[in-house]
């Protein structure tokens, strides 16, 4: 395939960004006037919570001695971020994620081809893949403690390699595999899904021209399915990139963050539930939050995703 008629056949996302069109004026505020309503209401749930753990931050308060509270200011902040167990949770956290998000991505996009190209009995095969992701994760986080559970999980009998009375809740990077496959386990069909919306909409016709010019199969899905599918790929990275760096639920049932599994969301809750020091917990949310925020900003600074060409705009 010549480098001409490659180059004429990529995404769209490639070309020089134009000026926004009257259309796409009038669907941006079309797009306000639709949100507005519901982010009208978020703030007004959300806003107070918000800035009463940012109020509560400013202070040395225990809830066990109210009248013990005293105003530090930025005192609660300078204590975590020169904290060795805070990095060290932020540490395990990007871990998790990244592992988690990675494998996903890759697992997730093959049941989405499957899903997509598949021609007998669809709804069956998607309803099937799909059902891990209805399962709540309390539960799914159960379920994948007993697996690998010493006494009586089945894990260590079905893996030949591992012997018999290996205890994977025993180290932290084993602690950490069992964490990750139970995430993995039951996150994967949500990445799936919004990778398949993305790929129905890669053009058929840009896949045939490009058969037709001689590309493989691996020419066609880098040169023109990945590119093409990199708004809802972005998508679909920012929403569990986000979701799993709030990770608590499966820390909480299968280890509670010992053998230095323990999340910033589990040192949150350490903080607040078991230590009842609130101004510290309130701290720990405050830069949870902002991490939230960084993180989401990286990640649609990282894609560069003109959503006017995803559109199929000019």
């Amino acid at each position: 395939m010549t480098e001409t008629t490659t180059a004429t056949r990529t995404s769209r996302s490639d070309r020089a960004p134009a000026e926004l069109s009257d259309r796409s004026r009038a669907e941006n505020r079309l797009g306000w006037k639709l949100a507005a309503p519901a982010v009208v209401v978020m703030l007004l749930v959300t806003a107070y919570p918000m800035f009463r753990a940012l109020y509560l931050s400013l202070f040395q308060y225990r809830l066990t001695a109210p009248e013990d509270r005293q105003f530090v200011g930025l005192a609660n902040y300078l204590t975590v971020l020169t904290d060795e167990i805070w990095w060290r949770d932020v540490g395990v956290t990007v871990f998790i994620m990244v592992v988690t998000v990675a494998v996903e991505l890759v697992i997730g996009f093959a049941f989405a081809m499957v899903m997509h190209r598949i021609i007998f009995a669809r709804g069956v095969v998607r309803t099937s893949i799909l059902i891990p992701y209805g399962i709540i994760t309390v539960v799914s986080a159960f379920a994948w403690q007993f697996a690998f559970s010493l006494n009586n999980g089945f894990v260590n009998g079905w893996l030949p390699f591992v012997a018999d009375d290996y205890n994977w809740f025993g180290g932290t990077w084993s602690s950490l595999f069992a964490i990750c496959m139970s995430e993995i386990w039951k996150t994967t069909p949500f990445m799936s899904l919004l990778l398949l919306a993305g790929l129905s909409q890669v053009s058929e016709d840009m896949l045939e021209a490009a058969k037709v010019d001689g590309a493989s199969w691996w020419q066609r899905l880098y040169k023109v399915i990945l590119p093409n599918m990199k708004a809802a790929i972005m998508v679909a990275v920012l929403f569990r990139a986000l979701d799993a760096f709030r990770i608590f639920d499966n820390i909480y049932i299968m280890t509670r963050g010992a053998q230095n599994t323990e999340s910033v969301s589990f040192l949150t809750y350490r903080q607040i539930i078991e230590q009842f020091e609130l101004g510290m917990g309130s701290a720990l949310s405050v830069l949870l939050f902002l991490s939230v925020l960084l993180l989401a900003f990286g990640i649609v600074k990282l894609f560069k995703v003109d959503l006017a060409a995803a559109r199929g705009e000019s």
